[in-house]
């Protein structure tokens, strides 16, 4: 069931970044074994377990890392994974004797994923902070918004889960498969400062080459091109235009009743308010449904503006199962998509503790000494 049947990651509780890594992993085929807190209900204040859907597919073990005995466990599991994912602040899992030399001694092979939004060193590793922080300091937070106004949040995903999870995801995997050549696992690390830089080398690369200036809504991609762009509609609605070629442009004027003869040339800096200006009044004249059935699926580069509610229930992500439903939750399905290793969602979200007994018990321990540990509190 996918690609990574038959790795095994540990995955130290915590929030954002790392559960949507240990998600990604997971539905990738991976055994993910999440540690959890010995403590009542569901995780994180969730009403219903089945909730939390950053945690699905993954096998759920509680254990109290801060006693010994606990301790103990953690690296008997340890010492059958391929890896082991971690947010803590740097020094942390040192602490608790789960650090990457802590492992390593009981699994030289395995690979040690650390997420941290500034990375494990430099004047910043032991502040505190979250996605909006890390992304201001890569001048990826900088560049989103109006001119004249302050920088609009992207939610979190710049910081938290393009230039974390997935940075995280792809070099565990990368750690992995190099781990099966050379025998010796190595430690990831993962910092958002890090990753969310790397999301932006395009802009790096247009202001070296004098293409782009530094300034919000000042670009071809950032809101300032007419042919760019969302638009309101009649009703309150949007609808996003992305026309940058020639073609697709002469289709744009064509399916909104202008040509090209009567407007400024398409490249026109100087143009690009006013044409924004006509172009917003030729949106508003219809309904966002209305401007569908003039131009989706024609060669416009058009889409109207989903709410997350609505998107499940267009035809095209119909089409595609791009949502499922796991108990009675709506959600993403695995992504990307595999054409022999197909992948799947394992299992919907389990509460804290679900597997214990099962875990432990593949570690060889017998009901006894299970229920002993539940009893003294060490596992939940």
């Amino acid at each position: 069931m996918g690609p990574l049947e038959g790795i095994r990651i540990l995955e130290l509780g915590g929030i954002g970044p790392v559960p949507y890594a240990g998600l990604l992993l997971s539905d990738l085929g991976a055994d993910v074994i999440r540690i959890d807190r010995p403590r009542p209900g569901p995780m994180g204040g969730w009403s219903k377990p089945s909730h939390d859907v950053l945690s699905r597919g993954r096998r759920r073990l509680a254990i109290d890392l801060k006693d010994p005995r606990g301790r103990e466990l953690v690296l008997q599991v340890v010492q059958s994974s391929d890896a082991l994912i971690e947010g803590f602040r740097p020094g942390v899992a040192e602490r608790l004797g789960l650090g990457p030399d802590d492992c390593k001694k009981v699994n030289p092979r395995l690979v040690y994923g650390r997420m941290t939004g500034w990375g494990q060193d430099g004047p910043l590793a032991q502040a505190a902070g979250h996605d909006v922080n890390y992304i201001s300091l890569t001048g990826a937070l900088h560049a989103i918004g109006k001119k004249g106004e302050p920088p609009t949040i992207p939610l979190n995903l710049a910081g938290d889960f393009g230039g974390g999870s997935l940075f995280l995801a792809l070099g565990v995997v990368s750690a992995i498969l190099e781990s099966k050549r050379s025998g010796l696992g190595q430690v990831v690390d993962a910092a958002m400062v890090d990753g969310c830089s790397s999301l932006v080398a395009f802009m790096h690369a247009a202001i070296s080459a004098g293409f782009w200036v530094d300034e919000r809504e000042s670009n071809l991609l950032d809101g300032a091109a007419h042919f760019y762009n969302v638009y309101e509609t009649r009703d309150g609605k949007y609808v996003s235009i992305g026309s940058i070629e020639p073609q697709f442009y002469a289709e744009l004027l064509a399916t909104t009743g202008m040509t090209e003869a009567e407007l400024p040339d398409q490249h026109d800096k100087s143009a690009w308010p006013e044409l924004r200006e006509r172009f917003a009044t030729v949106f508003k004249s219809k309904t966002r449904d209305e401007w569908e059935t003039i131009m989706e699926g024609r060669d416009v580069c058009f889409a109207p503006v989903l709410s997350a509610t609505e998107a499940p229930s267009h035809p095209h992500n119909v089409a595609r199962n791009t949502f499922v439903e796991v108990d009675g939750v709506v959600q993403p399905a695995p992504a990307p998509r595999f054409d022999r290793t197909k992948t799947a969602i394992a299992f919907g979200p389990q509460p804290d503790g679900a597997h214990s007994h099962e875990i432990l018990s593949e570690l060889g321990l017998c009901d006894d000494e299970v229920a002993a540990l539940r009893d003294s509190g060490i596992v939940g």
